[in-house]
């Protein structure tokens, strides 16, 4: 393979904190046997099926998140996805939550062809522009979503209530926000409640 073309999946690579896929690769023109071969050859390690990791490129705190995006759309997935649910929490970093898996929301409809590694969570749900927002150049649900389907999924009363606070001394969200959030907390108590007798 001559030197520029693995310049180009080093820049490619550099763009995602050192991850690419094999179908942003082949849109290179770069074919999977060449990715193999640079796996053997240790410029390369295989991260899932279909996203690779330059070896050498640094991981930080959001590398696995970037991965699993990136393995939801090398999946034939939907452009369209939201890391979500604690996920999108632990990324805007309100909260004390520590996800043991990746939570990303995909659309209804739609259908990932790969087997799904087991420390992805994928949901099904709708997602509109209002509630996706990109936070350190990744797709998250906005912090309303977030912080609501948290509540709805896992009923975690002071997990919610620590992330509007959090969310307001962040600056993620206003006054007027935070209340009516306190507003959908105190109303999912109630519900719970008369759920209960």
């Amino acid at each position: 393979m001559p030197r520029s073309r693995l310049n180009e999946l080093l820049a490619l690579a550099g763009e995602n904190d050192g991850l690419l896929t094999a179908k942003q690769a082949r849109a290179l023109g770069i074919v999977d046997s060449v990715l193999a071969r640079l796996t053997q050859r240790g410029k390369l390690e295989r991260a899932a099926r279909g996203v690779y990791r330059v070896p050498y490129y640094p991981v930080d705190r959001f590398s696995q998140y970037r991965e699993a995006v990136l393995w939801v759309r090398g999946s034939n997935g939907p452009e369209n996805i939201a890391l979500s649910y604690d996920t999108a929490l632990a990324v805007y970093g309100i909260s004390d939550v520590n996800p043991s898996r990746v939570h990303v929301t995909v659309p209804k409809d739609a259908r990932l062809r790969r087997h799904q590694p087991t420390w992805i969570l994928i949901h099904y749900g709708e997602l509109t522009p209002a509630n996706v927002t990109v936070h350190e150049g990744l797709p998250v649900t906005s912090m309303e979503k977030s912080i609501l389907d948290v509540l709805n999924e896992t009923g975690r009363l002071e997990l919610a209530r620590q992330a509007i606070r959090d969310a307001r001394k962040g600056g993620y969200i206003s006054a007027a926000d935070a209340n009516r959030l306190k507003r959908r907390v105190d109303q999912h108590v109630h519900v719970k409640e008369h759920s209960t007798r």
